[in-house]
């Protein structure tokens, strides 16, 4: 109280603040009195153009014509703010390729706002144009492809063509590349590219470019009705036999041909494309305004000779949906080019926000907002309520499609964008923003990818897995198990079984043995044995029928009190002369009785462990070093000791790769070559293990890719360009162990997939050895698909880059000819011989 009274008040009123507190009473004695309100401060035009443009057309209480004559009116009276005519045009041009939903949206602001100041189209034009050449020069095509759909969506205030010229040149670029080698990708990418384009060109300015478009179309059908020669190696289901009816995916411009040729000959309807720039029959004068605006030349668009790929790699594409073969069609049917023109839209925005998952999550929960009246189902009507709607009501699920869309994207093949814990993040997202309408829909995509897991290709599969226990995670692990119940009695070799054993086993990781037991019925009990729910798994030297069990806590002991190798020593010694007693291998029980206890030192956390390792690190490395059998011992040792917890177990396996004491392919022979051959198979059929092959292979091409990106970016522009030997050298061998690593597990899969594994043939006879041998086989060729693949992809970057390294040391070359300044075009790109930026 002290403290208060010294502030000067005391008990009433009084006090800190009093001038500001009586001022505010004041106020508010004015407005009692009558004195009027108080003055309220409005944010400038700028601001709140910026707020409407951001949430244009989110809101679907709101009609979009009044809200696109609403932001064209505002912007229109405050021409003279010189601020915001630079700012709006800007934003647009922004808006375009940061929320591709709403490009439509935005271009009918600029057509109404045309009607008033049309010097806003050719503000608009100019700089369009200039960063659609500078995306074009960089490769940088789904920005080449907003863009231009910004302009189709333009179309009929520009003069002449329009946006059809561009179009033209992009699809001779095409030819040229496509003619020069049928595994181009750009080709391909520019065709997609132009048939995502004229949907918009025909919505935006119907009846007036059919013919042209039908002329166009011609021309890319040569292109779209050729299956890519890199289409095999992409498709994600495959049929076990001749005989199975496996599902097969679509090329994706050979869908989007066809689609858009139906369309054609329906007289181009598009119904699912909004028409912001339409306004109602009562407004029929701003209707008039609109077609009756100026037009404008737009610039001429120049594409340079050669194109270049880009930063993304392009790869074909094929059209997948986990909503497919349903009796009542919740998504588009791949028939209709609504299929791929959400699909589009959706995809773009996905990717282009992956800094923020919050954002995408929200956009996708509104997606019946940004496209035509009556394209989707109400929101969140059941899946069975769908089966009394008549035509012509829609029956489309807006939660199916959205989530149809990141489904896509996180089962892309060879990679998708981004990595793949951000789709986990998104499809999280939106299951909490609305789950009543998201969850069921999860749950139907679900039980899809599991009734088609074994024919899913084995990658995809994983990713499943990954996904699924993770997205269970975030919602107390809850699953209808019950579902599933009678594929638990299944051998471990069926797909389905191995699926459940994986998804369980990744659950414990990301929980404890105990509580997923809990969430569990009770055939899938004896899934979870009693090791998994120790804490710390048992040290087998503590039992003295082990052998070796005395020396085993002998080393224990001093590796607790932190001993010196010098006092390890000695007991290493007296455990090789016992194994030699034994006729055993003495450096393989000595390296078996030290990992082992290496590992139950550090046992108590991963960060123990690592630990433990950290302070034997030297003697390791010398054990690595010895042999090749001490070294398949100490992953041997590894996985033994944490075979309850198989992620420890992999992160091990792989800090002792980072530190050199083993190599990858010990990796690649302990696994497929010595634990997949003494079990038969077997283990190709556990999910840690291809886990464990999978994060080694990936370790070493991220090495080989970090060497490339090394010498390149060592070939500079300011001197001679020299070629480090060194760094040649490292990426030369790195390469050429990656090679080797990748042929090695093709001869260990190929007898498995061919069936001439010794081990098989030596298992039961009768029909039971038939089925296995069968399922063995299954699983051969899924693991090879895979790393074949995966092989591939790595031999075309290594092209892609060596193409770039020839190029930049050409510019350099130049560069160093001219004394130093090399050349370079408007914009300030350095331009190499034949004419394209480096």
């Amino acid at each position: 109280m002290a403290d208060y009274d010294r502030r000067g008040g005391g008990g009433g009123g009084g006090g800190y603040n009093s001038r500001k507190r009586q001022r505010y009473r004041d106020d508010h004695d004015d407005d009692r009195r009558g004195g009027g309100q108080r003055r309220r401060l409005e944010a400038p035009p700028h601001v709140r153009i910026r707020k409407q443009l951001l949430t244009i057309a989110e809101s679907p209480m709101r009609p979009w014509h009044e809200e696109v004559k609403s932001t064209a009116d505002l912007f229109t009276d405050n021409w003279d703010d010189e601020r915001l005519r630079g700012n709006f045009v800007d934003l647009v041009l922004q808006l375009t390729v940061e929320q591709p939903l709403k490009v439509p949206f935005l271009a009918a602001v600029v057509l109404v706002a045309n009607t008033n100041k049309p010097e806003i189209v050719d503000m608009l034009l100019t700089q369009l144009v200039s960063k659609l050449e500078s995306r074009i020069r960089d490769g940088e095509w789904r920005d080449v492809k907003l863009y231009l759909k910004l302009l189709a969506c333009l179309q009929n205030c520009l003069e002449g063509e329009g946006v059809f010229p561009v179009l033209e040149e992009l699809f001779n670029r095409a030819v040229d590349l496509q003619t020069a080698s049928s595994e181009d990708t750009i080709g391909t990418e520019l065709v997609k590219i132009i048939l995502l384009t004229l949907p918009y060109v025909m919505v935006a300015a119907p009846d007036q470019w059919q013919q042209k478009a039908a002329e166009l179309m011609d021309k890319t059908e040569i292109i779209a009705s050729e299956p890519h020669t890199l289409q095999a190696l992409i498709e994600p289901y495959h049929a076990e036999d001749e005989n199975d009816t496996a599902a097969t995916s679509q090329s994706l411009i050979g869908l989007l041909q066809s689609q858009l040729q139906n369309e054609a000959n329906n007289g181009w309807a598009l119904t699912c494309l909004p028409r912001p720039w339409e306004f109602p029959l009562q407004d029929i004068e701003m209707q008039s305004k609109l077609s009756s605006a100026p037009k404008h030349t737009l610039p001429t668009i120049s594409v340079p000779e050669t194109v270049v790929a880009g930063p993304r790699p392009l790869f074909p594409e094929v059209y997948f949906s986990v909503y497919r073969d349903q009796d009542v069609e919740s998504v588009p049917p791949v028939s209709n080019a609504a299929a791929s023109l959400i699909r589009d839209a959706l995809l773009d925005t996905i990717n282009v926000l992956d800094f923020n998952r919050h954002v995408p999550a929200r956009l996708l929960t509104e997606v019946d907002c940004f496209f035509g009246p009556r394209t989707f189902a109400p929101r969140a009507t059941p899946f069975d309520v769908l089966r009394n709607f008549e035509p012509p009501k829609s029956t489309w699920k807006p939660e199916d499609v959205a989530l149809d869309a990141v489904f896509c994207q996180l089962f892309q093949l060879p990679n998708p964008e981004h990595k793949l814990i951000y789709f986990h993040s998104v499809l999280t997202e939106a299951c909490k923003l609305a789950p009543a309408a998201i969850a069921p829909s999860l749950g139907r995509a679900i039980r899809y990818l599991y009734r088609n897991s074994h024919h899913l290709d084995f990658e995809l599969v994983n990713r499943f897995m990954d996904w699924f226990s993770h997205h269970l995670s975030n919602f107390g692990f809850t699953w209808k198990w019950t579902e599933w119940v009678d594929d638990v009695s299944l051998p471990d070799l069926h797909p389905s079984k191995a699926f459940i054993a994986g998804a369980i086993d990744k659950e414990i990781r990301l929980s404890f043995a105990q509580r997923i037991k809990n969430t569990l019925p009770e055939p899938y009990q004896a899934l979870i044995g009693a090791e998994k729910e120790k804490e710390t798994p048992d040290f087998k030297f503590a039992d003295d029928k082990t052998p070796f069990a005395t020396e085993g806590r002998e080393i224990a002991a001093l590796l607790k009190k932190k001993a010196t190798d010098e006092e390890i020593q000695p007991v290493i010694e007296r455990i090789h002369a016992l194994a030699i007693d034994n006729n055993l291998d003495p450096l393989v029980a000595s390296t078996d009785v030290f990992v082992t206890s290496v590992l139950h030192v550090g046992s108590k956390s991963l960060s123990h462990v690592l630990a433990a390792i950290e302070r034997t690190k030297d003697r390791l490395t010398d054990i690595g070093a010895s042999s090749e059998a001490a070294r398949s011992q100490i992953i041997t040792s590894v996985m033994e000791y944490w075979s309850a917890h198989s992620g420890v177990a992999i992160t091990i396996v792989e800090k002792l790769l980072n530190y050199s004491i083993l190599a990858p392919s010990d990796v690649i022979n302990w696994t497929l070559v010595g634990l997949a051959g003494k079990t038969q198979g077997e283990a190709l059929a556990q999910g840690y293990i291809y886990e464990l092959v999978f994060n080694t292979v990936m370790k070493v091409t991220g090495r080989v890719r970090q060497l490339v990106n090394k010498r390149i970016s060592a070939i500079t522009l300011d001197s001679v360009p020299t070629d480090d030997a060194e760094t040649a050298a490292a990426v030369e061998q790195e390469v050429s162990a990656m090679r080797s690593l990748f042929k090695d597990m093709e001869d260990a899969l190929v007898a498995f997939a061919t069936g001439t594994k010794d081990e098989i043939m030596e298992t039961s006879d009768g029909l039971d050895r038939t089925e296995r041998e069968k399922l063995v086989k299954r699983w051969g060729e899924r693991w090879l698909r895979v790393f074949r693949r995966r092989a591939a992809i790595e031999e075309a970057y290594l092209i892609e880059k060596e193409k770039e390294r020839e190029k930049k040391a050409a510019a350099a070359e130049k560069a160093a000819a001219n004394g130093g300044a090399p050349a370079v075009d408007a914009d300030g790109d350095v331009v190499v011989e034949n004419g394209t930026s480096a």
